[in-house]
């Protein structure tokens, strides 16, 4: 279907084919052929810039090379060495302002080479041929792990202390493993359930138990898992919505965009869900987004995503918001919500104009309303957990040293529950694979 939006044939409500339509895959892979040229296009640079624009620093001048020279597997080898979570990253990170953004072929006003769509190809390839693990697990060593939350930084870690022989057992409170990646993320990034076969090939590689249901502060607290593992990794991501703080925010019709993608994500028929008629979405990071083009994908009428700012200060990138507006998204920046109104469900949301005054954000007299029966809050999330004792917090993260440590003996952290770059799955999972070798060179001491 590609990046364009399939309206109803007769001009009513989508139709249970025409929204399916609307959530396959955003960006089908690419046939043999495009893959020959694209790669072939590649100047396999010497200390490549885009190498060092990866988080997890995948060799993608060689996986490349590899390509060329048809040794698929092997190139799907080198990013996974690098990368375990590389089949997502291939399909939601933001390889426009990473790896892709700082190829060469930029210089001389020259498309980059499909440096994501190449990963998947090789990525997809070895997951749908290959037979047995492509990673040997070390001798066992006898020493266990206790992981805290199943996305990716949790992921990464388990299968990087399970590659070097230790066992680690990951608890997760949710119903299904990946975090983000199975709960938070457009379906149409991550169609055909991937998300969850990602987790069941991660998990092959042995050694690794993941137990559902397990909250921690619910079912269990730092200390004891401090007693049960030689170390402990959290991966807890921030899961708490942040409140708008304005009048009706209590109304019928207004939740968190966070739990309407996860609606999104686990229904069986996309046809049953209502989105809304006229929908706003408050916010301007990837979540707000992916909320605004799903709504008007399931079939919304009007759906208009709402800034405090400008464009070019919004999370999304340039690509994202390009989509939002491709897909009939309106996109109204420089206002800031006042009030949702109604009487006993949204009826529309009242915004203040704003403006920048000496550099400064300034509100002014001017007021905007826009009709909404839906209203979705996606103005991001905080930490929480009933059991963070003896960590040192700052500014809403777990503080950690550059090995992920805490201030807490043998316990260490990475993903979004820290401050180590952008909030994306391939940092998670280069703060998962860091915190692992440390826990490793800790135990092997």
């Amino acid at each position: 279907m590609g990046e364009r939006l399939v309206h109803s044939q007769g001009g009513g409500k989508l139709s249970a084919r025409e929204i399916a339509d609307n959530f396959s895959d955003l960006h089908p892979p690419l046939n043999a052929q495009q893959v020959h040229v694209e790669a072939s296009r590649c100047l396999f640079c010497y200390d490549a810039p885009c190498v060092t624009a990866c988080p997890t620093a995948i060799d993608i001048p060689k996986f490349i090379r590899q390509i060329a020279t048809e040794n698929v597997t092997g190139a799907a080898k080198t990013i996974l060495s690098a990368n375990i979570m590389g089949g997502t990253c291939a399909r939601a990170c933001p390889t426009e302002i990473l790896c892709e953004e700082k190829c060469v072929l930029n210089t001389g006003e020259l498309r980059p080479i499909e440096i994501g769509a190449l990963q998947r190809r090789a990525v997809d390839h070895l997951m749908d041929t290959a037979t047995v693990h492509p990673f040997v697990r070390a001798a066992p060593t006898g020493k266990t792990i206790g992981v805290i939350g199943a996305g990716p930084a949790g992921l990464a870690c388990a299968h990087e202390l399970a590659l070097r022989g230790h066992n680690v057992t990951v608890y997760e409170a949710k119903p299904k493993a990946g975090g983000l990646n199975e709960y938070g993320l457009a379906a149409y990034k991550m169609a055909d359930d991937f998300a969850a076969k990602e987790v069941e090939f991660i998990l092959g590689i042995g050694g690794i138990d993941i137990k559902n249901g397990q909250a921690l502060g619910r079912n269990f607290s730092l200390g004891d898992l401090q007693e049960k593992h030689g170390a402990v990794f959290i991966g807890i991501g921030v899961t708490n919505p942040r409140a708008l703080g304005i009048e009706g925010e209590e109304l019928d019709g207004v939740s968190n965009a966070l739990d309407f993608i996860e609606a999104i994500r686990q229904a069986g028929d996309l046809s049953k869900l209502n989105p809304g008629n006229d929908v706003v979405i408050i916010g301007g990071g990837n979540t707000a987004i992916d909320a605004a083009v799903q709504a008007k994908r399931l079939g919304a009428e009007n759906v208009t995503l709402a800034y405090r700012r400008g464009p070019s200060q919004m999370g999304a990138t340039e690509w994202e918001q390009d989509l939002a507006a491709t897909n009939g998204v309106v996109i109204k920046h420089w206002v800031s919500p006042l009030a949702i109104l109604g009487e006993g469900r949204a009826q529309s949301v009242e915004f203040e104009c704003m403006r920048l005054v000496d550099g400064v954000l300034t509100g002014s007299l001017d007021r905007l309303y826009v009709n909404a029966d839906r209203v979705y809050k996606a103005v991001g999330q905080t930490l929480v957990s009933d059991d963070l004792t003896g960590l040192k917090i700052e500014h809403g993260k777990i503080v950690v040293d550059a090995y992920g440590l805490t201030s807490r003996p043998g316990v260490y952290a990475g993903g979004d529950c820290i401050k180590s770059g952008e909030d994306l799955t391939v940092q998670a999972v280069a703060d998962g694979k860091k915190s692992a070798q440390a826990i490793h060179a800790m135990l092997e001491a």
